[in-house]
């Protein structure tokens, strides 16, 4: 009897479909201070989702209320 490798391998388009899809969110921050003098501060945050995946969650939180008003 042969045995019979059910391993599911994703491609690279395959995963950057579903980021896109889901979106992803990294979020830093770092502060670097010395005898409680501030030398550095660093604040990032990086969301990568496709632009309709976007919209959709900010238009949940109400961040998308004051870009469609009309001028």
């Amino acid at each position: 009897m042969a045995v019979k490798h059910a391993m599911d391998s994703s491609s690279i388009a395959e995963v950057v479909d579903r980021i896109l899809d889901k979106g992803i969110v990294i979020d830093a921050w770092v502060r670097v201070s010395l005898v409680g003098i501030e030398l550095l501060t660093v604040e990032a945050r990086v969301v990568i989702a496709s632009v309709e995946t976007y919209l959709k969650y900010a238009e949940a939180i109400g961040l998308t209320a004051t870009a469609a008003a009309p001028a």
